[in-house]
């Protein structure tokens, strides 16, 4: 009694912290040191802060993919939201400091709720979530050009520009910037509610709908909640690029694409309910690196997309293997 007790929870944490880690980090670190050989930058420490500050956007954005696709679902909408966020964000501000108060957990609010759309069009109406986010792409995409007209109009504050711009000092590692600090809160929070029983449950949404209905779980609640977290997650993503990047339309371009590459890098299986929130937004750390590395070499920017199709593409006939070989092994 006193045995399976205590082996049971260490089998719950090991879809959070576990499943899939160690493989990328594993690369991660091997494109970490390749930069300390290539780029003088990184010989110091603020080098690779750099570098978790331009990964930053894509890393949070890794975390709500991350429950979206472990839930069993896509979300190909989240691009577009971004580059809809920075472009209301500065058309409301236009410079005002003291809208930025107002203005921030509005942006938030936006995201949970085209979320909250992509959710409950993919669970009440059954449409496919990979054809609901595509249309939702389409959408923004076309109502940011259509407000617009392909030219932002407006500015960021300065406040609204502080979280993704600046930073604080600590000692020997000199400036960390704020995106750093509020993606480790992030990162923490979401092992934390993995752990939790509803977190648990969204996972084990992907892996066996029918076990958590069986169960009592709320199966279209909890693929619902997987959306709104990556809106929200989107809008954070939003703020931080804004502050870094400043406005424009194209922000958010091909971040949905990468974003997936990123969590698929991560062991992340396409289907749901298998992969680890920490390897997620390693997968999107390593994945900025090794941009950032092939940067450096002199190779054509042009390469990322083939390199991502190769990453999609390798990962997933890596998991189809493993499960074939899983189901030999428990057949024999």
């Amino acid at each position: 009694m006193t045995e399976t007790a205590t082996r049971r929870p260490r089998r719950q944490l090991l879809p959070t912290l576990g499943d899939g880690t160690g493989p990328v980090l594993a690369v991660l670190a091997v494109v970490l040191v390749a930069l300390a050989f290539v780029g003088p930058a990184y010989s110091e420490p603020a080098g690779y802060l750099a570098l978790l500050k331009r990964a930053a956007p894509l890393m949070i954005l890794a975390l709500g993919q991350y429950f979206v696709i472990v839930s069993g679902g896509f979300d190909l909408s989240v691009g577009s939201l971004v580059t809809a966020e920075v472009v209301i964000a500065a058309r409301l501000l236009d410079g005002d400091e003291a809208a930025t108060a107002w203005v921030i957990p509005l942006l938030l609010v936006l995201g949970a709720l085209v979320g909250l759309v992509n959710g409950l069009i993919t669970t009440r109406l059954l449409v496919p979530s990979f054809i609901v986010t595509l249309g939702m792409l389409l959408v923004l995409d076309g109502a940011v050009f259509l407000w617009t007209g392909g030219a932002p109009q407006g500015a960021l504050s300065e406040a609204f520009r502080v979280v993704g711009r600046e930073g604080f000092e600590m000692p020997l590692l000199g400036q960390v910037p704020w995106s750093v600090l509020l993606l480790a809160v992030l990162v923490v929070a979401a092992v934390v509610f993995l752990r939790g029983g509803t977190g648990r449950l969204l996972v084990a949404v992907g892996d066996n709908e029918t076990a958590v209905r069986l169960g009592g779980g709320g199966v279209e609640g909890l693929r619902t909640l997987a959306f709104v977290l990556s809106g929200i997650s989107a809008a954070i993503a939003a703020i931080l690029l804004g502050g870094f990047a400043g406005v424009s339309a194209q922000v958010g371009d091909g971040l949905e694409f990468q974003v997936i590459t990123a969590v698929v890098l991560g062991g992340v299986v396409l289907g749901g309910g298998r992969g680890s929130v920490v390897a997620a937004v390693a997968g999107a750390l390593t994945l900025e690196a090794l941009f950032s590395l092939l940067n450096l070499l002199g190779v054509s920017g042009g390469l990322e997309s083939a390199v991502q199709g190769v990453i999609i593409i390798a990962a997933v006939a890596y998991a189809a293997v493993g499960r074939s070989k899983f189901r030999t092994r428990r057949t024999a």
